[in-house]
């Protein structure tokens, strides 16, 4: 199809763009108007804010970030000849700052849209930042009225009332929506809910790719009045959608289009783990990473994450083994560095560990030994770590899942030494289903780091449920904590022993000085260590 009177092709930019990168944006979005008027496209939709990209944060509030801003508007609306572009941008007047959309057509400003709700939840909070528009925005586009809506617009229902109202038939949705687990399935039942509400198709943009905790994982879709999805495109990878609609009558119609299907949990994560640490790494201009490899599943599997996202000439793993370091954990580092192909280093901290020991004697003097010597031994191969990353400039990759962070099973300074953390928001239970996961499309991981027992092996025949419950118990009294927010007794009556449940409850409590130290890590699940878990370190309360 080619756009003309009552038809539109309407082209969905699923970009992946840097926050601050004003002028690169810019660009990207100029090249991608041309490719879309050369694929015959009436309309072009980019992200929210997607000139400065998402979320900009308190850059917002620096003035030459408004200055860039302002200049790159006057490019991409000088670039847009044939067709109409939406584009996602911060607007400036003179004492506020909306969340807008700018729609551009032959050189001109023809609409902009300020976006209706802001969201202040979870990772949002966007009315630190923006003032709420609350008029709507109808435009003409080859005789179809299109309606403009921005991400939180749509999960409300108001906003695409009124555009109905305004007389749109065509409902239009830039977004700059982050990955959760599910979160696709959510977005299109969201969708149905407004198109059935409103009797108007609607056409979702989204985001792609990985800006510090929060990846983006595209999903572009149509969704029509009866629940149908018409088009979704892939999910974690650029592309520029092309979907084709018609006005019959009054209403408008959208020919089928490519329907990428949905994946499964453990693909979806894994995709975002991988997503979120090549963004991570080139974004920051990182030349590589280096990691910690035990012969653990923790370690394991995030290297094999690192090698998806950089490939192994990227990549180097380090074996630093001590006394209490099994050799079956050492053939199983040396394993999997094999299958991988990358640089494999065994650097043997025996006499780090004696030659703190031996500072500290005097001042340890007949004090029993205790998790300070342990923690010894964890903080060497920190050291160890972070002194490669300064040499080489490779960033280090901290390996601890989420289950320790909440429990402060990790060590300040030591294992928890990095610059990002890829599965600092998996629980124990799906590291596991992950590594799985990941044998099943190539054998990776030696089976046996995925079935012995996991242990921290600082101290002779340690096993991690020595000190913690065993992780399934575990997860899900944390499941209960962060993602339900339930008190001891709500948690108890799901089946969890007492006792359990507030000892789980007090190391959460206790170790958040640990966890605000602790580096950023790909946010997967509804309620992540980070933006999401704002408690107090200070606290009197205790949960009851």
């Amino acid at each position: 199809m080619v756009s003309d009177n009552n038809s539109l092709r309407i082209a969905l930019a699923q970009l992946n763009l840097v926050v601050g990168d004003v002028a690169g944006n810019t660009r990207r979005m100029i090249d991608t108007i041309q490719q879309a008027r050369g694929a015959g496209a009436g309309m072009v939709l980019f992200p929210e804010l997607a000139v400065c990209g998402y979320p900009p944060e308190d850059l917002l509030f620096h003035a030459g970030l408004r200055k860039q801003v302002a200049g790159a508007m006057n490019e991409i609306g000088r670039a847009c000849t044939g067709l109409v572009a939406v584009v996602g941008y911060p607007e400036y007047t003179d004492s506020s700052i909306y969340n807008a959309a700018a729609a551009f057509r032959d050189g001109r400003l023809v609409a902009n849209y300020r976006k209706h709700c802001l969201p202040n939840y979870m990772v949002f909070d966007e009315a630190r930042y923006f003032e709420v528009g609350n008029e709507p925005c109808v435009i003409d586009v080859n005789g179809i009225r299109v309606g403009l809506t921005i991400c939180e617009d749509v999960w409300e229902a108001e906003p695409c009332r009124l555009a109905a109202a305004a007389g749109a038939q065509l409902i239009v949705s830039i977004n700059g929506s982050p990955f959760r687990l599910g979160k696709q399935a959510e977005r299109e039942g969201v969708l149905a809910e407004r198109a059935a509400d409103t009797g108007l198709p609607l056409v979702y943009q989204n985001l792609v790719g990985g800006q510090d905790e929060l990846v983006f994982d595209g999903g572009s879709c149509v969704v029509m009045p009866n629940g149908d999805t018409r088009f979704r495109a892939p999910a974690f990878a650029e592309t520029l959608g092309l979907v084709d609609c018609r006005l019959q009558g009054s209403r408008v119609q959208f020919e089928a289009g490519d329907l990428s299907p949905l994946a499964d949990d453990e693909a979806s994560v894994y995709d975002a783990l991988v997503t979120g640490v090549h963004d991570y790494v080139e974004k920051n201009g990182f030349p590589g990473v280096v990691l910690g490899l035990s012969g653990g599943i923790d370690s394991a599997l995030t290297l094999a994450i690192a090698v998806d996202a950089l490939g192994a000439e990227r990549v180097q793993a380090v074996m630093m083994p001590y006394r209490w370091t099994a050799d079956i954990s050492q053939a199983d580092a040396a394993e999997q560095a094999r299958r991988l192909g990358v640089d494999y280093q065994v650097l043997p901290i025996e006499t780090m560990v004696q030659a703190t020991r031996d500072v500290l004697a005097d001042l340890f003097a007949g004090l029993a030994e205790d998790t300070t010597e342990e923690n010894i031994q964890s903080r060497c191969r920190g050291m160890l770590l972070m002194a490669i990353s300064n040499k080489t400039g490779r960033m280090v990759l901290a390996t601890g899942n989420k289950s320790e962070m909440a429990v402060g099973y990790a060590t300040l300074y030591g294992d928890m030494a990095g610059g990002f953390s890829p599965i600092k928001d998996c629980p124990k239970t799906l590291v596991y289903r992950l590594a799985r996961y990941r044998n099943g499309l190539d054998a990776v991981i030696p089976d046996r780091v995925i079935e012995r027992p996991p242990s921290a092996e600082l101290a002779p025949e340690q096993l991690d449920t020595d000190s913690l419950p065993p992780y399934d118990v575990l997860d899900g009294i944390l499941d209960a904590l962060m993602l339900d927010d339930l008190s001891v007794d709500d948690i108890v009556a799901r089946g969890f022993d007492q006792d359990v449940v507030v000892q789980v409850v007090e190391r959460v409590r206790r170790n958040e000085y640990k966890r605000r130290q602790a580096s950023p890590g790909v946010r997967i699940s509804a309620r992540a260590f980070g933006r999401d878990w704002r408690y107090p370190i200070t606290s009197g309360y205790r949960h009851g």
